[in-house]
Formats: C-alpha cells, structure tokens, sequence
C-alpha cells in the first residue's frame, strides 16, 4: 500500500515510524525536527472495532443534542470521554499515551477530547489553515496533539494537509505556499498522527460515499486547565470500570479544591493528588 504522494523533498516529509519501533528519544527527536510524527500500527484491530460504533452512536447523539445535522461541528464529539468505554480504554495504550508523555511529562491531561469524523460527501470544521495552540513559548512545548485514525485516510476522503516544520512559525502561511509545501496525511486506519499543536494543517474534503472516522486528543502539561472540566463532566457517570491511569490522564488527579473541606482532606482523599513535575 502506498502512504504518501507528494513532491517534498525526503528531509521534509512527516518522519514515520511503526509503532513497535518507536521510543521516547524518537519521538523527541520527530517532534523537535519536524513538529510532528505518523506511526503506523498504533492501535490493535479489535480496539477500532469497539470504537467505531461508539463514536457512530455519540455523533448521533449529540446531533439530537443540536435537533438537526445541519451545523457546523456535525461530526465533531465535543467530549468524547462521555461516550463509551472505548474512550477511556485508549489512554490504557502505551502506544497512545507515551509520545505525549515523552514531550510533555508523565503528568500530561487532556486539555481537549473530540472526534474529527468528516461525513460523506462533505467536509468538517477542520478545513482552514490553522493550528490547535494559540499560546507561543519559545522552545517550550505546551500543547500536543494526535489524531487518531479509525479509518483509512485518503486524499479522496479528506486526508488532512500537513506543513511539517512549521511549529515555530507565528505567521499564517498563504495558501500558494501552504498547499505547494504541505503534504496529506495518507495512511491506514491504526495510524496516529503526533503533532505539536503549532503546526500549521487543514483538514480536507470528504468525497467519498462513506464516513471517515478519526479521534482527536489535544494534551497539555499537567499544571494547565482544559477546555472543558472532564471530571465535572463526568461526575453523573459510573466511573467504576475507569482505570486510575485513563482517570489521570482526564484530569481526574488535578482537579482543584472548592472549599475548605476539600482543601484539608488527607492526601489519599484529595481531589489534587497528582505529583509535582
């Protein structure tokens, strides 16, 4: 199967790496150079089967929430954690988990949990040049995120455009340069797609008779907040079967005290647990 088709000289296109290949330093090493990263064989087959029909049942769902499919976020699961305990199980797979950590420290949350499936025929929120960060530090990561396939992506089903090492640019690139230098992210479904939140990327056009089903996880370093309170989110839930490393990665550890109460709990009781990084 061929995975790319571009004119970017070899230096320039996104690294890739199977996933049993991959280490920390690896990953370090992708991410400084190029801002981002495609590894192949991410997730196990019986995970995207689990996945696929929950994600299909939430997009329905929140279309309800909305009364209509006619809006601009159809597609988009705004949080997607709320939906199924495939959600949770993906932060159980060092696969997903270890790229962001290498980054951004073991103590790394989700700071945004959506989908990013593009509906037949169509196109999604994502097509615009943009990036997922506002926030610049110079030569400090503070955001990064995945996309995470559960199909096969395609240049015919909305393949996103990618402009490797553009991470540290603050400028909007116009559109000749973006699509003479940019590339798309063809690959089979399994695939994950590790980008520092600065790159610049659009997503494409659906033109296809099928559904193109992805996840997006945005991760932050673990002092900052997210978009959306997860553990709020989730309080009416049964978290029984949420494992202590997915609850960490949701925010569960970091949640700040509101009263005194809560404040002067025992350490094992604290609502803020997570360690010091």
């Amino acid at each position: 199967m061929s995975f790319e088709k571009n004119s970017k000289s070899p230096e320039a296109r996104v690294p890739r790496f199977a996933a049993e290949a991959l280490t920390p330093e690896v990953v370090r090493a992708a991410m400084g150079s190029h801002g981002c990263m495609i590894v192949h064989g991410a997730l196990p087959e019986d995970y995207i089967r689990q996945a696929v029909p929950e994600l299909e049942s939430a997009i329905a769902q929140e279309a309800r929430w909305h009364g209509t499919t006619d809006y601009q976020d159809y597609g988009m699961v705004l949080i997607c954690s709320l939906y199924g305990e495939a959600f949770w199980k993906l932060f159980d797979l060092p696969s997903v988990t270890m790229p962001f950590e290498a980054v951004l420290g073991e103590g790394c949350i989700v700071y945004a949990y959506t989908s990013s499936s593009m509906p037949a025929g169509k196109q999604n929120y994502s097509t615009r040049i943009h990036v997922d960060c506002p926030r610049v530090i110079p030569n400090y990561v503070t955001n990064m995120g995945a996309t995470i396939l559960l199909s096969d992506f395609t240049e015919a089903n909305g393949a996103t455009y990618i402009l490797s090492k553009s991470h540290e640019r603050l400028e909007r690139p116009s559109e000749d340069e973006f699509f003479s230098k940019s590339e798309r992210l063809v690959a089979p479904k399994g695939s994950i797609f590790f980008f520092n939140a600065r790159i610049w990327h659009m997503g494409g056009d659906n033109s296809t008779a099928q559904w193109r089903h992805a996840l997006t996880v945005n991760m932050c370093r673990s002092y900052m907040r997210q978009r959306i309170d997860i553990p709020r989110a989730m309080s009416h839930m049964n978290l029984d079967r949420l494992s202590p490393r997915a609850a960490q990665k949701l925010g569960f550890d970091v949640q700040i005290p509101i009263s005194m109460d809560e404040y002067y709990q025992p350490a094992e009781k604290r609502k803020f647990r997570q360690r010091v990084e």
